[in-house]
């Protein structure tokens, strides 16, 4: 048998539980101090592990952001899923997404803000949970689309892809934590302009 196998963290219901106690005060860590002033040190005086400790979970104080990152985007992911599904068209659905994800965002950057700048920080540096949220958001637009091309909402001549990238350039600015920051004082008009300027490109 390997020996290596004895350094890893234990397995089942008591790992989860200590990586979930990493993350909480990885949690309470970052929204006092932000994520760029905390270090792996302060999370382990904060509950009592050795760092080596904590380095058995997660490989990297990033790793740990990405999860506290992935994990609120994904609410953010889920509240926008949920206020999709109450549109009674493509059309709808889509005015429903755009101001579903500014809302959310903007909310984050208010409340809770030093967990947005972990986000900020996940988008500028291209983090698996950024990207993974830009993925989630490009497959559900292309859903709208889809659809709205099947219900004669919208045009059918240009390809499901670049219409897909086009809309999420001209919604980024609003829905991406990196840039709304830069455009707060254009809320709420910008977006609801933009949305409306999509749908009538978006016209058969």
């Amino acid at each position: 048998m390997n020996d290596s196998t004895t350094d890893a963290p234990a397995r089942g219901p008591a790992e989860h539980a200590v990586r979930d106690q990493i993350i909480a005060a990885a949690y309470k860590c970052f929204a006092r101090y932000g994520y760029a002033k905390t270090t792996v040190a302060d999370l382990a005086n904060e509950i009592g592990f050795s760092k080596a400790y904590i380095y058995r979970f997660f490989e990297s104080k990033q790793a740990i952001g990405e999860e506290i990152c992935g994990s609120r985007l994904e609410q953010i992911v889920a509240e926008t899923r949920a206020a999709i599904e109450q549109g009674n068209s493509a059309t709808d659905r889509l005015r429903r997404m755009f101001k579903s994800l500014t809302t959310r965002s903007v909310d984050l950057f208010f409340h809770d803000r030093k967990i947005y700048d972990i986000t900020a920080h996940s988008a500028a540096e291209q983090w698996g949970s950024s990207q993974a949220y830009k993925n989630t958001l490009r497959h559900i637009l292309a859903e709208i689309i889809k659809s709205g091309r099947e219900s004669g909402e919208f045009e059918r001549k240009t390809p499901l892809d670049e219409t897909c990238r086009a809309i999420l350039y001209a919604m980024m600015p609003f829905v991406d934590p990196l840039h709304l920051e830069r455009n707060l004082d254009l809320l709420p008009d910008a977006p609801q302009e933009v949305t409306s300027l999509i749908l009538r490109s978006l016209a058969p």
